[in-house]
């Protein structure tokens, strides 16, 4: 894959080559003083690296289902957000009522995917083809979670806590620092990184590559997309289409419960996380392109980054930089960076 693109695109492969090289002589290499003097202390550079990483394989994990219901479906499902925040808060009391933190995945997957089933089932169905119509019930649809969720919960930040063995820093030994003392002895100091960011975040990209192989080398895989291109056809050869695409939809809302438990864990849950997020979905989609798995993988890394470097080095135009991007892809390449035209 990686031969293919540099014989079809040689000048991005060149440039692309060129930041890879770069970024690496930023994480690994002892820092000038000019480069600290134009950039600011290499620590601080590589918390906001690691953290827009880690936050882009969550903004991956949102978006993903995001684009398999969207991108693939062609269903306009804009409560996907309110799913996300409903998956936060199952996690939550899930793992404070038993302890077991990794219980609040598989729960919070299969609970939100039976409603994502509800949904397919009660709405989607009904009005398959018809985006203006899904778009307005599925925002009333939000908009009633959203005040349930509130009149139920109500409007407290909710913080998932990892077990003991997930609590504490992780060692790196990226060197962030270097001196000499008077006596000639040279003194390092290097990274530590929270270690459930990292696990959370591998774990994000074990389920991006199993989605990726799911779509693309195997028998479900091949009757989701084939049923997306035409579904009529489909149907005649005796497909249970229908069946598929419940699996689908539910799958997808699954994804989005198992990112709220995975957010409440990074960060915190409460009121309004649900259009932060599903307005990161939109916006991952629309860069990477819709319904590609890898394009997803890909604006989600992009915008994750985006935030955190914006919010280090120009905390006053964080927003505006995710969204410039998200400008820039529409401008020069509309089916995103990853999309088929």
């Amino acid at each position: 894959m990686i031969r293919r693109f540099a014989e079809r695109h040689p000048w991005w492969s060149a440039i692309l080559g060129l930041a890879v090289l770069i970024l690496l002589y930023l994480i690994f290499a002892i820092w000038p003083e000019w480069l600290v003097e134009a950039i600011g202390r290499k620590k601080i550079f590589l918390n906001a690296l690691f953290n827009g990483i880690t936050l882009g394989g969550l903004y991956f994990l949102v978006a993903s289902g995001f684009t398999l219901i969207f991108g693939l479906m062609r269903n306009v499902n804009l409560a996907h957000g309110s799913l996300y925040l409903m998956g936060g808060y199952i996690g939550f009391f899930v793992a404070d009522w038993t302890g077991l933190w990794l219980l609040a995945f598989p729960v919070a997957f299969l609970l939100v995917a039976m409603f994502g089933v509800i949904l397919q089932l009660v709405v989607f169905r009904r009005m398959e083809g018809e985006d203006l119509r899904q778009t307005l019930v599925t925002i009333g649809i939000s908009i009633v979670l959203a005040d349930l969720m509130l009149w139920f919960f109500g409007g407290d930040f909710f913080n998932i806590t990892p077990p003991g063995w997930l609590s504490g820093p992780m060692e790196t030994g990226i060197i962030t620092s270097q001196r000499v003392r008077s006596s000639g002895e040279v003194v390092t100091s290097t990274l530590t990184y929270p270690m459930v960011r990292i696990v959370i975040f591998l774990a994000s990209v074990v389920i991006g590559i199993a989605m990726w192989l799911l779509l693309n080398r195997t028998r479900v895989g091949m009757l989701i997309r084939a049923g997306v291109d035409d579904r009529d056809m489909l149907s005649a050869t005796g497909a249970r289409i229908q069946l598929v695409f419940v699996g689908v939809f539910a799958f997808g809302a699954g994804l989005a419960g198992l990112a709220g438990v995975v957010g409440g864990t990074f960060q915190s849950i409460a009121p309004g996380e649900d259009i932060r997020f599903l307005l990161a979905s939109l916006v991952v989609v629309i860069v990477g392109g819709m319904g590609s798995i890898p394009g997803a993988a890909l604006g989600a890394l992009i915008i994750g980054l985006a935030e955190q470097f914006g919010s280090v080095y120009f905390p006053t135009y964080a927003v505006v930089l995710t969204f410039l991007i998200m400008v820039l892809v529409l401008a020069f390449r509309p089916q995103g960076l990853l999309g088929r035209a």
